[in-house]
């Protein structure tokens, strides 16, 4: 058997921290959004919130 001899315990250590690295990728790309990002998309929100109820047309039946 020619070859290098690793530590199991390294392995199973270095695979953990490659699998948590990739998952806090992905999280970050999911929820990282700067403060700035996360205003601008509730006003926008606001807006068309606000936009819609100035739109809404009155019931003379009521």
């Amino acid at each position: 058997m020619s070859g290098k001899v690793i530590s199991l315990k390294a392995a199973r250590k270095a695979r953990t921290r490659a699998a948590k690295s990739a998952q806090a990728t992905e999280n970050a790309a999911k929820f990282g959004r700067t403060k700035a990002e996360k205003r601008a998309d509730a006003d926008m929100t606001e807006r068309l919130k606000q936009h819609l109820d100035n739109h809404q047309r009155d019931r003379d039946d009521q």
